[in-house]
Formats: structure tokens, sequence, C-alpha cells
């Protein structure tokens, strides 16, 4: 899709262009798909005390939720390549909503691990969401565009850990439900939502700014399937797995705090059920702002520094990243936890703004595919985690241990250049999209 028929700046009142709407529709998608995802985690005391789950059973519930979505991401964006974003989003969320209504009905520690692995699929709904930005935004504003989506998104990590207590709750409360069905209604309620979501997405989006894939084939705008990049040529690209590897060290260590922080925060520091989804909140909350920050200082790099400024601004959010993660881990009371753990959540959700301001410019060609294995790097990252929180290691330990591999892993950053005609392909369309808004801007004024 060239660069003119892509928007060139995000105006946030606007639901009726097709970029705009992609924007609203792919970042509620994704945030719904959040809730549904982690709505257990901070239901799991409860969930742990009726099932009667071992550490070692919550700790194969932590690597389960997150590792069927390495194989679904990477195939995800495959399909988006194929058949286009939007056909691609319905039927993943209303596909979805099967297994996290159906965890309702988990009865003892297998079923409930097979539902919660199950669940995972919806994490690729993160790929879908940084692939329609991606077609719809110029380079003036994708990283911007990108880090926003997902970051408002991935703020459902942390509205859950308190609108699922809070549903818990009522249940409880209002309809005089036990604590068995309590959690079982709030995850059958995440599982409806994400069904109206895909609905609605199938009628209140569109492909491309110019129509969707099929009708743009039809009209010879649009190669045919199987014309485009291939997953070979993406996966044959060292800068592929370099972001891959980047993106477990930001995306998968969220994805592990996700899961364990009402945990941790129950366990460490002596907090019932509902504060501690407060306290754990205050870390996905962050999104709210921090992921878009990641992807607006990649976009201003890319004008001063061009492809080589967004990569060294990578390199520097997910090195600081590893330090805090670190200063984290060493914090034995609350009052210092919980700032260390903000200033954590600042660095994680700017290294995900920052690697996708990077994505769309490796191969075009195959941007779904690219899409897909950098946004399966973030789960196989919460995979490899996971393990440390299942055996006997201390979980302050393991945190500690983390940070350190953060913090090596931020030198992957060195191993993502550009060729110098990419560079200058990259800076003449940067400053026409930059033409074509100050063109808008005059218009308007």
């Amino acid at each position: 899709m060239p660069s003119s028929a892509k928007a060139v700046r995000i105006r946030l009142a606007d639901f009726r262009s097709a970029p705009m709407r992609a924007f609203h529709m792919s970042w509620f998608a994704f945030f719904t798909c959040f809730i549904a995802w982690f709505g257990i985690a901070p239901l799991m005391s409860i969930v742990r005390d009726e099932l009667s789950l071992t550490k070692d059973q919550i700790g194969w519930c932590i690597i389960g939720s997150v590792a069927v979505t390495v194989l679904v991401r990477l195939a995800i964006g495959r399909i988006c390549d194929a058949v286009g974003p939007r056909i691609a989003y319905t039927w993943l969320l209303i596909l979805g909503a099967f297994p996290v209504t159906g965890i309702a009905f988990a009865n003892d520690f297998t079923s409930f691990l097979i539902f919660r692995v199950l669940i995972g699929a919806i994490g690729a709904s993160f790929v879908i969401t940084q692939f329609h930005t991606s077609l719809m935004f110029a380079p003036n504003c994708v990283g911007t565009a990108n880090a926003t989506t997902a970051g408002w998104g991935n703020l459902g990590g942390g509205v859950t850990q308190f609108v699922m207590p809070a549903l818990f709750a009522m249940f409880i409360g209002l309809f005089g439900l036990s604590d068995a069905w309590g959690w079982r209604a709030s995850m059958i309620v995440a599982g409806v939502a994400i069904l109206l979501t895909g609905i609605a997405y199938f009628f209140l989006t569109q492909d491309t700014p110019e129509g969707n894939y099929a009708e743009l084939r039809a009209a010879g705008k649009l190669p045919s399937k199987g014309n485009g990049g291939s997953f070979a040529d993406a996966a044959k690209d060292s800068r592929v797995w370099a972001l891959f590897v980047l993106y477990g060290a930001c995306f998968g260590i969220e994805l592990t705090i996700n899961n364990v922080a009402a945990l941790y925060f129950t366990d460490y520091f002596g907090m019932g059920v509902a504060t501690a989804g407060l306290a754990a909140s205050a870390f996905g909350l962050m999104n709210l702002f921090a992921r878009t920050l990641g992807g607006v200082f990649g976009d201003k790099f890319g004008a001063t520094g061009g492809l080589k400024g967004r990569v060294k601004w990578l390199f520097a959010c997910v090195f600081v990243e590893g330090l805090c993660l670190m200063l984290f881990s060493q914090m034995n009371t609350l009052m210092l936890a919980l700032p260390a753990l903000i200033l954590f959540s600042l660095f994680v959700q700017m290294s995900e703004g920052a690697t996708y301001s990077v994505v769309p410019f490796i191969n075009k060609k195959s941007l779904g595919t690219v899409a897909g294995i950098v946004g399966a790097g973030g789960n196989a990252g919460a995979v490899a985690a996971g393990f440390l929180f299942k055996g006997a290691l201390d979980w302050q330990v393991a945190l500690l241990i983390l940070g350190a591999a953060v913090t090596l892993c931020s030198f992957a950053a060195f191993a993502v250049r550009f060729a110098p005609a990419t560079e200058e392909e990259a800076a003449r369309d940067f400053e026409a999209a930059v033409e074509e808004r100050r063109g808008l801007s005059v218009a308007t004024a």
C-alpha cells in the first residue's frame, strides 16, 4: 500500500475515516482479548484453593497460558498477508470466545490447564493489531500508531487486575454465588465480550484505506494470494530473529509479570485478592501512555537519525528495562516495591513500542509474517521465563535472573541493520508523509 494512501496523522476524535476506525477497533479488540487472556490471573488464589493446585501446577498454568500463542502468532501473520486483518481478527475473536467461556467448566488441574492453553491463542490478536495499523498509517506516524494501539490494548492487562476481582465480588455479593461459581461466571462474561467484539470488527473495519483485500485483488491493486513475500523470505532475515529476541525481552516479561504479579503481592506482601490485584494493576496501567512513548520517540529518532536512530532507541529502552527489573526484584517493602514496579513498567512498555517502530521497515512484502515472527518472540520469552516460576526457586531470585537476562538481550539490537538504499527510501517516504501532513494542516487552517 503506497504511503500516499495512508493516514499521516492520528486524530483520536475521528471515528469515520477507515484508518481511525481501524485504529480504535484494533486497540479495543486487543484490550478485550487481554482481559480474556489474563482474566483468570488475579483470581488464581481462589482457583488454587478450589482445585488444590501445587506451585508446580501453577507454574505449568503460567507457561501454558503463553505457549500456544507462539505458534498461533507465527501462523496469524501469514494469514493476515493472505486474507487481510479484518477477516483474521473476526475469526480469531469468535473462535477464541469458546475456550474463554469453557474454562468456567474446568473441575481439575488437567481440564483447567487445557483451557488455559487454548485461551492463549487469542494473544495472537496483537499481531493483527500491529499489522492493521501498519497498513493504515504513513511512516511519519506509524510507530506512534502501532505503539498506541498496542499500548491501549495491553492496558487490558492492568485493567483486568481489578475488573475481574470486582466482577467476582459482584457475583458473590449481589447474586449470592459461591467462590467456585464467582470466578467461573466472571470468565463467561469475558468470553461473551470478545465474541461481540469479533462481530463488531467485521462490520466496522476494512483492511486498507482503499478497501478490503478481496476487492483490491479483484481490481488488480493487490497481488494475488501467494504472490507476495514468503515466510521463508522473512525467516531467513537475521534482523527478524534479533527483533524476536528483543521482543521476548520486553513483551515476554510483561506477560510473565501479568501472570505472577497478583500472587507475588499476595505471597510476599500479605495482601488479599482485591488489594493484590490493585497493586498488580499499576504495572499494566502504565500502558495508557508508556508504550505510546516508545513509538513516539521511535518516530522522533527516525526523523533525526533514520532507521539507525530507531534501533538505537530500542537498545536503550531494553537495556534500562533489565536494570529496572533487577531493582524491583530486590525491593522488600511495599513502599519501595510499587515505585520500582512502575519505573520498570515504563521501560518494558516503551521497549515494546520501540520494537514495533522498527518492524514495519524490515520487509514490506511480508509485513504480516515479520510482525507474526517478532510477536511470537514475546510469547517465546514468556514461556522461557515461566520455567523460573514453577520450581523451588524463590520468586525474587527468579526476577533478578530475568533482569540480568533482559540486559544481555538488549545487545541483540546491534544486529538490526539497514542497507543505505533502504535508509534513503525510508527517509524519502518519511519526508513525503511529513509534507503531506503539512499540506493538510494548511488546508484545514
